[in-house]
């Protein structure tokens, strides 16, 4: 059976909510965020920076969420929640699947840093901002591609996993603006799922 190494609060909810939409049985190992269970030796030996998620399947352990996503759809579906490569919407799949951790979640990084994990007295407002504006031209694609689409590529996909739950966080943030309205329904739209609301609710 698949094994899940999770911690709340983290990209290991992606992984949670693909298991939970493709209804695929596994197991979980909760751990707190926090040094003393993700640098701990046990942990580092299955991810050597002390990260999460990491998945363990019959022996194979494989970490990086976007990696795992790509492992479970080709090990565990038969094509669920992934266009076939001669579909027209598998260019856009790929394009929104990695944009995700190019684009969008390196400026959500800095922003968890310089305002949830750091002390106030080493924050850096110049960095914090600077993320910000990153991170308002970085949705705007995507804003403009929701419009009149229920998902990224039009039918829910692998591509809502990673880059849904990076908007998700971006507008927990406060980073999604009053002016991107599309990008607001999409947001209501994932909250409504019911394997999503399983994953953003697991401690």
């Amino acid at each position: 059976m698949l094994k899940l190494h999770f911690a709340p609060n983290s990209r290991a909810g992606r992984i949670v909510w693909l298991l939970e939409e493709l209804g695929l049985p596994y197991d979980i190992n909760k751990m707190a965020f926090h040094p003393k269970d993700l640098k701990s030796d046990e942990h580092r030996a299955r991810h050597p920076l002390g990260r999460v998620p990491v998945l363990e399947d019959d022996g194979v352990s494989i970490y990086e969420s976007g990696a795992i996503v790509e492992y479970v759809f080709a090990k565990h579906t038969d094509g669920g929640l992934k266009p076939s490569v001669d579909a027209p919407e598998f260019p856009a799949y790929l394009q929104w699947f990695h944009y995700c951790e190019g684009m969008v979640m390196p400026p959500v990084n800095t922003i968890v840093v310089q305002t949830v994990l750091l002390p106030p007295e080493r924050q850096n407002k110049e960095a914090l901002e600077q993320a910000q504006r990153l991170l308002t031209k970085a949705l705007q694609p995507i804003d403009e591609v929701l419009d009149g689409k229920d998902y990224l590529i039009g039918e829910f996909s692998g591509a809502d996993i990673m880059l849904g739950h990076a908007i998700f966080m971006s507008n927990r943030l406060g980073c999604v603006n009053d002016e991107m309205q599309n990008i607001k329904a999409y947001v209501e739209r994932i909250q409504a799922r019911p394997a999503f609301q399983t994953a953003i609710t697991m401690q």
